[in-house]
């Protein structure tokens, strides 16, 4: 049985994670070592916000959380105001190293670790495939693809003369159909294309399969 296959590959953006602790003495640490990986750090020559403005306001959360603990009235609720207030900054000081790490997306992963922050491990999906077997018939001709969502349909064409010209078949509700009535021992290429909500996708490279 002869088999054909093509894969469309994928490059993979690396994403800053900003893991917040939610006991404030660790987000206070944590804060000044995003700080200190940050500070001299020629990745980030003008952070936004600049880091004077964190370190502010992680001592404003460290002396409101001392407050806090002697249970002064309405100091819990300000040393929670000042933790947002932090919280706030260093959000945006994420968003300025995803920027950073984005205008240079082969050591995007590094430069993010080196902010003292931590890099979000992509979801790795499996290859678009596009197959084209051989049937359990002859002259016929089994096709495959990867799934382009709910609702999607698929539009299949072949060719038997080198892609001159493209015979349509049947339009299928799923990633796959069978094409009859092939000669057998000719030399057929295939291709489709996904029809969903947002429309027509484009035409998939094509797959060429020796008919049995």
């Amino acid at each position: 049985m002869t088999n054909t296959t093509t894969t469309v590959k994928t490059n993979h953006r690396s994403i800053v994670s900003l893991k917040l602790p939610t006991p404030v003495p660790a987000l206070i640490a944590y804060a000044q070592q995003i700080v200190k990986a940050m500070t001299g750090n020629a990745a980030f020559p003008t952070p936004v916000p600049a880091l004077t403005a964190v370190t502010t306001a992680t001592d404003d959360l460290q002396s409101a959380q001392t407050v806090a603990r002697t249970r002064v009235q309405g100091a819990v609720i300000t040393r929670n105001e000042k933790k947002t207030a932090l919280v706030v900054l260093l959000e945006q000081l994420k968003g300025y190293i995803q920027t950073t790490a984005d205008a240079n997306i082969e050591n995007a992963a590094s430069i993010i670790a080196s902010s003292g922050m931590g890099v979000r491990k992509p979801v790795v999906r499996a290859p678009r495939v596009f197959g084209a077997q051989s049937g359990a018939l002859s002259g016929t001709a089994k096709l495959f693809a990867a799934p382009a969502g709910h609702r999607a349909s698929y539009e299949w064409q072949y060719s038997t003369d080198g892609g001159k010209t493209w015979v349509p078949a049947s339009v299928t509700l799923q990633a796959k159909t069978t094409i009859v009535g092939l000669t057998p021992g000719a030399t057929v290429q295939f291709r489709y294309r996904p029809v969903t909500k947002t429309g027509e996708g484009d035409w998939s490279q094509t797959v060429v399969l020796i008919v049995k």
